[in-house]
């Protein structure tokens, strides 16, 4: 256990640290467009305790660090998300339009970030422990990235669809925001708890798998990286 703790405190800070840029993200472009509400609230801090969820920043990703340290011995996945960035569209000139550019910000941060994370692949005999670090950092900012981008809200997926869709589309899509979430918590909850059963089904995990794949290869592309080790 006590191997595992170093490897633990790494997870938690790297996780963190996508989870809040990416909040961080969302109130930098609302002030852009013309929105306080989320200086006035001290959201656009980068003090980790403002942007604390209970569930989502604490006791979800908890459970999934613990669950795989203890029957894998390291981190493959996680999700968690922290307290949203508080935002009101009242303060746009084109609300619905502007609010789908905020939400965008948030994945958008994640993509920067693990597109700059690559360029640590360039580095010639770069130590296999840092090299897996980058990797589980960009890992984590894929997943969080690709995830946000699923058009449900109230995922910025959602949102997203609701600043491009008419006007009445756009109003039918924003009223489902309630059964959305409860879609989401199905598609994280249902899979594992059928796994244990047997039963293996996990629709979201394979449109995202293929997906997060493509996505490491495009990063690395882009950042030209050649070589990557097998982490």
């Amino acid at each position: 256990m006590s191997e595992l703790l170093p490897h633990l405190l790494l997870v938690v800070v790297l996780a963190a640290t996508a989870i809040i840029l990416h909040e961080v993200a969302h109130g930098y472009a609302a002030l852009a467009l013309g929105d306080q509400t989320a200086l006035r609230a001290g959201r656009l801090s980068l003090n980790p305790v403002r942007h604390v969820d209970r569930v989502g920043t604490l006791l979800l990703p908890g459970l999934l660090m613990l669950g795989q340290l203890l029957t894998m011995g390291r981190v493959l996945f996680m999700f968690g998300w922290a307290k949203p960035v508080p935002v009101d569209a009242r303060n746009f000139r084109l609300p619905r339009q502007m609010m789908a550019l905020v939400a965008l910000a948030g994945p958008a941060m994640n993509f920067s970030l693990a597109f700059l994370a690559a360029h640590a692949f360039r580095i010639p005999d770069l130590s296999p422990m840092v090299g897996a670090a980058v990797w589980q950092f960009m890992l984590f900012n894929l997943v969080l990235g690709l995830f946000n981008l699923v058009p449900i809200p109230p995922l910025d997926g959602g949102r997203i669809i609701v600043g491009v869709l008419p006007r009445r589309l756009a109003a039918l899509w924003a009223r489902a925001e309630p059964f959305g979430i409860i879609a989401v918590l199905l598609l994280i909850a249902v899979p594992p708890l059928l796994g244990q059963m047997g039963i293996h089904v996990d629709p979201l995990g394979a449109v995202l798998g293929p997906v997060l794949g493509w996505a490491f290869d495009g990063i690395f592309w882009l950042a030209g990286v050649q070589n990557v080790p097998d982490f």
